[in-house]
């Protein structure tokens, strides 16, 4: 293996390693599940993939890379899916939110935009 190849391997592999770490960092600090949801969400995408690319450098045969381009393939399908259905299930059961404003409902216009 050339010294670029080496080199862009072991710079993915700490960088998603990097990410990931971030993303675990963001779940443990934000303070809702909401927020949690978003650092999880684009973090372990990101991370992951980048951990897959380096391993495909690695091993550097073809086979390997479809097999890596396919695991990238279903972690940018999967990953971002379950962050969503988890955010949905956050907003349908009212759970508390960081930073959520209080609704007055008697106060609240009811009437369509523009209309009168």
């Amino acid at each position: 293996m050339s010294a670029w190849r080496d080199i862009l391997t072991a710079a993915l592999g700490l960088g998603g390693a990097l990410v990931i770490l971030i993303s675990m960092v963001g779940l443990v600090r934000l303070p809702d599940a909401l927020c949690r949801a978003h650092a999880l969400g684009k973090g372990m995408t990101l991370g992951v993939s980048m951990l897959l690319v380096s391993l495909w450098l690695s091993l550097g045969t073809e086979l390997a890379g479809l097999k890596v381009i396919a695991a990238v393939f279903f972690q940018f399908l999967t990953i971002p899916v379950a962050s969503h259905l988890l955010a949905r299930v956050v907003v349908e059961r009212g759970y508390p939110r960081h930073g959520a404003l209080e609704v007055d409902e008697d106060r609240v216009d009811r009437r369509p935009p523009g209309g009168h």
